[in-house]
């Protein structure tokens, strides 16, 4: 069986409370040594996985220049945006916080949710409610901000997630690096996050060894850099991201709408194609798990839900009311292995590139500092 994430030792969730030790916010630990520090930035580039920035090391040279004294975190499973941000904002492991993936069964809505674009009535609040690190900080008198799009300002996933920020909106990388400054001018102690996304938006499109995705990752660099200089001595630059990318060749896609074997005894399939949750009708989970472990063998690690817990896939313990958001079958690719829905999820079923499942190219993440 495939090991589970280290939630304990060198994880994505504890890069924020890492950084609000720093900041001397009582009631955390600054577990990855970033501190003492009165300003923190943390960088998160959606999708720059450790393996894929050590591959295209030349086109990041400020980022793979910083390799040498950086060290690798592991994101949680699934290794996806909406679990590894959940994480990274609460400090908890996915089965803690609850956002188990990009799209899950949420019981009191009865339906699968996606909550990348939180397209549910839900109350961000009631489905994660858990104190942030944003929270915690901004009520120890730091200065907290979130900079990215304006798009996800007040958006349901921030509010979950990464609430307690203020938002000052920036669209561009010129503008972020104008806004990033605006924050720490002046802020005697300050936590400014600024969320990177589109690296990862070209990986998916075009693959994460297209040229596109070289020509974003120099624009990445360029940004690391000027926020770089943005930052005085006693202050601190971190550079992360939520997971890596791999690319799914087209005859290695399993349509999960199309084949009987696994539509037999299915209420619906949430999750992503890397990374699945398949919800059973009553009383066929059983019947479910046999049908996909035999037809993704050697192609993929099938669980049942209390496997998958007890393996420790989501951290632990799980409370009551996040168990049933994951699969009463669970699924993680292995290799090139892909599992689309066609029928249910066309956009991603066209998707080049993918993440989600607990290979080294989607779980380890980079994690860089800079300290003037």
């Amino acid at each position: 069986m495939t090991d589970a994430p280290p939630y304990a030792a060198g994880a994505l969730a504890e890069v924020m409370p890492s950084a609000a030790a720093a900041l001397g916010v009582p009631g955390f630990t600054d577990s990855l040594g970033v501190g003492p520090a009165r300003q923190v930035v943390v960088l998160l580039v959606d999708g720059l996985g450790y393996e894929l920035l050590g591959r295209h090391a030349d086109a990041a040279p400020f980022l793979a220049g910083l390799m040498g004294e950086g060290r690798e975190l592991t994101a949680g499973f699934p290794s996806t945006t909406v679990t590894s941000l959940a994480s990274l904002g609460t400090g908890l492991p996915p089965g803690a916080h609850g956002l188990v993936g990009y799209t899950f069964d949420l019981p009191e809505e009865g339906r699968v949710v996606n909550a990348l674009r939180w397209d549910t009535a839900a109350d961000p609040v009631t489905v994660q409610p858990a104190r942030t690190v944003f929270e915690a900080a901004a009520h120890a008198g730091v200065t907290v901000a979130h900079i990215g799009p304006r798009a996800f300002a007040g958006s349901g996933l921030t509010r979950a997630a990464l609430r307690g920020a203020e938002y000052p909106g920036a669209e561009t990388y010129g503008e972020v690096v104008q806004v990033t400054e605006q924050v720490l001018d002046g802020a005697p102690t300050a936590l400014a996050y600024v969320y990177c996304g589109d690296l990862d938006n070209v990986g998916h499109l075009r693959g994460c060894g297209s040229d596109g995705w070289r020509a974003e990752l120099a624009h990445v660099d360029l940004l690391a850099r000027q926020l770089s200089e943005l930052i005085d001595p006693g202050a601190v630059l971190l550079v992360t991201a939520d997971h890596g990318m791999v690319d799914v060749p087209a005859d290695e896609r399993v349509d999960a709408d199309t084949e009987p074997a696994l539509r037999a005894g299915v209420r619906a399939v949430g999750g992503e194609p890397r990374a699945r949750h398949v919800y059973a009708l009553p009383g066929a989970a059983g019947d479910v798990l046999a049908a996909w472990r035999e037809l993704l063998r050697g192609r993929a690690e099938v669980l049942s839900r209390a496997e998958a817990v007890a393996a420790g896939w989501f951290g632990g313990p799980v409370p009551d009311r996040c168990l049933p958001r994951i699969g009463d079958v669970v699924v993680a690719s292995l290799g090139d292995t892909a599992v689309v829905a066609t029928r249910t999820q066309p956009l991603e079923s066209l998707l080049v590139g993918h993440h989600g499942s607990l290979t080294p190219a989607e779980l380890r993440v980079p994690l860089l500092a800079v300290r003037p």
